[in-house]
């Protein structure tokens, strides 16, 4: 019989940067490859995280595919830094193939991407995997199901249940659900993101009547903010627009590409003539919606530059309605708060869409307990989420009659193995790192420049240079200390004094010893100049020692 292995490189005990494993034998499957956006203490300079791939680095030849549940960043976009270091098939569906085409355009990516349907049944390797339809925020959304000889493995990524919308490009497939309850299942792996809310989640996923109410007493412009791939709601923002005769402008045109991309693919036409283009708007039309949009906390900000009056496309006006359509996420709560705070300030209308009136396209605690009664797994692991969501997930699972030993709540890099259909063991771990990516250049940040950059923003710097004589290491500039950021205090010259004697007695002493090393005197006078800052400050600023060496005598021939 199989022995098979499942293991999250991340999303367990986070929001975002979902990547799920799940090992059949010697053969690795990937689910996933996403990234998360960093919290206020994380930014530093950091667009955003993603895995650490080193796991499938070293496992390259047997990982035989990534599989990837629809169009959001925090499942599919950090599969663009994937396969720049392991060349691995990818497998998705039509729409979410063509936004990972689009940035592997972007970033200079030639790459296949295999277009699964959203109910499909493939063979990688010659294993079985299956697809299933999901209802997601986003178009072509599915599930997926890995065929063991112990019973299935299945993935739910986020989900709701809404028996009453018929678009079937966004749709759940309760038949698909219940034929994959027929056979034995033994683990599903299920969304947390809305285990703490009670109900379904349908149909307050819906705004189109809240829309339509307002549309209609709207008697100056309206702006909405929403997450960039929130594709649902775009689709009801376009269709209520349609209906009140209003014109609708992206500030952000890439969604005139995503919605290329519904038309071409036959999944919504957009209504005609109700999407101007930059060059057609004008801050003085009347009869306009202005969506502002991005990812992470870029929305707030943006939102917050139109509001403080420093954009150069949209100006606020007194007579405007600005609706909060993005919830706040964790990581981004100061952001938002100072979005709304300067827009309150502009004077303007500000409608904020309740999280109790509205939710996100997450499962609610009766989405998650039908999934259980239809997949009615063995083992139960609640992925994607923070631990107490997680935690939540687990709750709902006993409610539903699993036994505490039948759930599994994993950390980030834990595996759980299972054989003879039993779970025999959750004590192999893998050390796991973050990899950030810096915002300037799109590449791995080192541990070491993020602590130099926390040294930076909490503690200050100093910097500290020497001029010497290179032949005769006699000291003929210098010291000169600068603090910016550490000493503030009238009377803390002694401070810089002996910071600068620091160094001085280190050349010195060096020099007197026969043993002067440029790059050791200032190592050993950084070490001593840090003990001596700290005992007098608090502080552990980051502190630059640059010993300039000068010939003399090559000068003066």
């Amino acid at each position: 019989m199989q022995k098979v292995r499942l293991m999250a490189l991340g999303g367990l005990d986070e929001n975002g940067k979902n990547m799920y494993l799940v090992e059949i034998d010697d053969d690795i499957f990937v689910i996933e490859a996403g990234l998360k956006y960093p919290s206020e203490s994380e930014q530093l300079g950091v667009e955003y995280i993603i895995p650490d791939f080193r796991y499938l680095i070293e496992n390259k030849d047997r990982v035989k595919g990534v599989f990837i549940s629809h169009g959001h960043d925090d499942v599919m976009m950090a599969v663009i830094h994937l396969v720049k270091e392991i060349d691995v098939p990818i497998y998705t569906t039509a729409l979410t193939a063509r936004i990972i085409n689009d940035e592997f355009t972007r970033h200079g990516i030639k790459k296949y991407i295999n277009v699964i349907k959203r109910n499909d049944t493939i063979n990688v390797n010659g294993h079985i995997i299956h697809s299933f339809a999901q209802m997601q925020s986003i178009p072509d959304g599915v599930g997926f199901v890995f065929e063991t000889d112990m019973g299935q493995i299945v993935y739910t990524s986020d989900f709701i249940i809404d028996c009453g919308y018929k678009n079937s490009v966004f749709t759940t497939d309760i038949d698909a659900l219940t034929e994959i309850g027929k056979k034995p299942v033994l683990a599903l792996l299920a969304e947390s993101g809305g285990s703490s809310r009670n109900g379904y989640t349908a149909p307050k996923h819906r705004i189109t009547e809240l829309l339509e109410r307002g549309f209609e007493s709207l008697e100056g412009r309206c702006i909405i903010t929403l997450y960039k791939q929130n594709l649902f709601r775009i689709i009801e923002i376009l269709n209520v627009a349609a209906q009140c005769n209003r014109k609708v402008f992206f500030y952000d045109q890439d969604h005139i590409r995503l919605l290329k991309h519904l038309e071409e693919l036959d999944y919504y036409k957009v209504p005609k003539g109700v999407i101007i283009s930059k060059e057609q708007f004008s801050n003085d039309m009347d009869d306009v919606i202005i969506v502002i949009s991005g990812s992470g906390s870029n929305v707030f900000k943006l939102t917050s530059k139109i509001a403080i009056g420093e954009d150069i496309l949209v100006e606020l006006r007194k007579t405007d309605t600005v609706i909060i359509g993005s919830p706040v996420v964790p990581g981004c709560e100061k952001d938002a708060s100072s979005m709304e705070n300067d827009l309150y300030k502009d004077g303007v209308k500000v409608v904020k869409l309740s999280a109790r009136d509205v939710l996100s396209i997450h499962a609610s605690i009766e989405d998650i307990k039908m999934m259980l009664s239809f997949i009615k797994p063995k083992y139960y692991i609640p992925v994607s989420g923070e631990y107490a969501a997680l935690v939540n997930n687990a709750d709902i699972a006993i409610d539903m009659g699993l036994t505490p030993d039948k759930i599994v709540i994993l950390d980030n890099g834990q595996f759980a193995t299972f054989e003879n259909g039993r779970l025999v063991s959750t004590r192999d771990l893998i050390e796991l790192e973050e990899t950030p990516i810096d915002c300037s250049n799109s590449t791995n940040v080192a541990s070491m420049v993020l602590k130099d950059r926390e040294a930076l923003s909490t503690d200050g710097v100093i910097v500290v240079g020497v001029v010497l004589d290179y032949q005769t290491k006699e000291v003929i500039g210098g010291p000169d200390v600068q603090s910016r950021g550490v000493i503030y205090l009238k009377d803390a010259d002694h401070i810089l004094a002996e910071i600068g004697n620091i160094i001085i007695n280190t050349i010195n002493n060096q020099v007197k010893d026969g043993c002067f090393e440029n790059m050791q005197a200032r190592l050993e006078a950084k070490e001593e100049m840090s003990r001596y800052v700290l005992k007098e400050t608090g502080k552990r600023p980051m502190i630059l020692p640059a010993i300039v060496e000068i010939n003399l005598g090559e000068n003066n021939g």
